[in-house]
C-alpha cells in the first residue's frame, strides 16, 4: 500500500501527526508512507523511520515572491514531486483550502481514495471548502484531542480502529551541541506566542529555587529576542540557571529529548518532549487542556487550563510525582 499524509504544518500540528504513521505500519507493516510538510519541518518529520519520502512544501517562502523565476522553478518542481506516485491512500488531516488543493492534485492509484475530514474541532483553522478533494470525509467530536483527530481520519480510511496510547515513534535527533551538560538537567520552555500563555516569572523563580534543593541545574532555551531578554532576566536570579545559545530545530529537539525533566508552557517544543515521553510537565494558562495535552504516558503531568493557570505547588508536587530527584 502507498500512502500520502498532507500535514503542512504547524510544528506542534505536524508533530502530533506522527503516531498517524505508527498506526498506520502496525496495521499495514509493509506500506510506503510519504508526507507533504512545510520545509521548516522535513527534519522533525525525518525523526520518524516509517516515513519513506519527505515532499517539502515551501508556501511560507515562496508567497513573498511568488512570481519570481527561481519561486516559479521550485513549485513546478515540487507540483511534479507531489505526482511522481499514484497512492492507494491520500489523507489530509489538516482540512484547510491549501492542503485540499494539494491532495487535489496528487494521484490515486485505480482503486485509490482521497481522505479528509469532515469538520474542524472548537478552535481549529478548519475550511470546509477542503471538503470537495475528497472522496471520504471523517466526522469526528468537536472535542477531539489534536493527536486522536488524525488518527481517526487514517483508521476511518485504512478500516481499522484506534485502540492503543499514541506512538509517536520518534527517533533521537543526530547532532553536535556543545552545550549539552554531562550531568541531569531541567528545561523551562517558558516562551511561547501570546502573553496570556506565558506563566509568571516569579512561578519559574519559585520552581528554579526548589530544583537547586535538589542540585538540578535549569536551562533557558529562547526562539527570539524578546524570549532571550526574558531568559536572561531569569537566569539572572536563578543561580542554578543558564540561558542556551540559539538552537537549530534538531537541537531544540535533542534538548527536549535529553533532558531529565521539561517543564513548559503549551508549545511545540514542550510537545516535543512530552513525544518522546520525557518526564513532562505542561502548564496550561490560556489554552485548553483537553486539545493537546500529554495522555500517552504516565510520564506526563498536564497542569492548569485555559484561564487557570497552575500554582508553583502544583508543580513541585508533580515534580515529586514524577520522582525528579
Amino acid at each position: 500500500m502507498k500512502i500520502l499524509i498532507i500535514r503542512v504544518s504547524s510544528l506542534g500540528d505536524v508533530l502530533h501527526n506522527m503516531p498517524v504513521v505508527s498506526d498506520l505500519l502496525q496495521h499495514f507493516p509493509n506500506a510506503s508512507i510519504d508526507w507533504v510538510v512545510e520545509e521548516a519541518y522535513v527534519n522533525l518529520v525525518r525523526l520518524h523511520p516509517g516515513v519513506r519520502r519527505i515532499i517539502p512544501f515551501a508556501l511560507r517562502r515562496w508567497r513573498k515572491k511568488l512570481l519570481s523565476t527561481q519561486n516559479r522553478a521550485e513549485i513546478r518542481q515540487f507540483l511534479n514531486a507531489l505526482r511522481e506516485e499514484q497512492y492507494d491512500l491520500i489523507l489530509d488531516t489538516q482540512g484547510l483550502l491549501k492542503t485540499g488543493l494539494l491532495m487535489g492534485w496528487a494521484k490515486n492509484s485505480q482503486n485509490g481514495k482521497k481522505v479528509g475530514l469532515a469538520n474542524g474541532t472548537v478552535g481549529s483553522g478548519y475550511e470546509g471548502i477542503s471538503r470537495i478533494f475528497h472522496d471520504q470525509s471523517v466526522a469526528v467530536d468537536p472535542y477531539t484531542h489534536a493527536v486522536l483527530r488524525g488518527r481517526l481520519v487514517a483508521a476511518a480510511a485504512a478500516g481499522y480502529i484506534v485502540d492503543r496510547p499514541a506512538v509517536f515513534g520518534l527517533q533521537p535527533p543526530v547532532c553536535e551541541a556543545a552545550w549539552m551538560p554531562p550531568h541531569p538537567f531541567v528545561v523551562f520552555f517558558h516562551g511561547t506566542a501570546g502573553a496570556a500563555k506565558k506563566w509568571a516569572r516569579t512561578n519559574w523563580i519559585a520552581v528554579a529555587n526548589y530544583l537547586q534543593t535538589l542540585a538540578l541545574p535549569v536551562l533557558l532555551p529562547w526562539g527570539n529576542a524578546e524570549e532571550k531578554a526574558e531568559a536572561e532576566a531569569m537566569a539572572a536570579v536563578m543561580p542554578n540557571a543558564a540561558v542556551l545559545p540559539a538552537l537549530s530545530m534538531q537541537e531544540a529537539t535533542l534538548l527536549a529529548y535529553s533532558a531529565t525533566l521539561a517543564i513548559g508552557v503549551d508549545t511545540g517544543l514542550t510537545h516535543i518532549a512530552a513525544a518522546y515521553e520525557t518526564p513532562t510537565i505542561e502548564l496550561y494558562c490560556a489554552s485548553p487542556k483537553w486539545k493537546t495535552e500529554g495522555n500517552w504516558s504516565d510520564r506526563l503531568i498536564n497542569l492548569g487550563d485555559d484561564g487557570a493557570p497552575p500554582t508553583v505547588d502544583a508543580v513541585i508536587q508533580a515534580l515529586q510525582q514524577l520522582q525528579i530527584q
